[in-house]
């Protein structure tokens, strides 16, 4: 079976949503609301990708910067659809498109129960920062 990987478009947001809640280890938040997700992708044009099968998406990732780092959040693939290189190839077009903008660094968050996700990036060569200590506020 053929996948398509294109840029991530609002219009996705249906089956994108379905995707994340399928697959454990994603932290959903109200920042993921339609609302969300489309300042997201006007604030990263172009960085984000869904990987599509038989016109299902089967894979996503969302992907931005803050000017110098640039971070990918939520890339997921379906279950069913897992160890085909799709997650690999998500993660190099987001990597492609930060590299095309002058970003040269990019992190990501893992949950530190998600083995799966841990695994995932150890073999696709990311290194674990374990010097560093994520903190997180609220701003309201």
């Amino acid at each position: 079976m053929k996948v398509c990987i294109r840029k991530l478009a609002l219009r996705d947001y249906h089956q994108v949503m379905a995707l994340w809640r399928s697959c454990e280890g994603i932290g959903l938040t109200d920042a993921d609301s339609r609302e969300g997700i489309r300042s997201f992708l006007r604030r990263n044009p172009g960085l984000s990708f869904v990987a599509v099968m038989n016109g299902r998406v089967v894979g996503s990732a969302l992907c931005g910067h803050d000017g110098r780092r640039g971070f990918i959040y939520h890339l997921a693939v379906a279950p069913l659809t897992r160890r085909k290189g799709i997650g690999r190839a998500l993660a190099n077009r987001c990597l492609s498109g930060l590299r095309s903008i002058g970003i040269e660094k990019c992190h990501i968050v893992v949950y530190r129960r998600n083995q799966a996700g841990r695994r995932f990036w150890a073999n696709a060569g990311w290194v674990e920062r374990t010097e560093l200590t994520l903190m997180s506020k609220l701003s309201r």
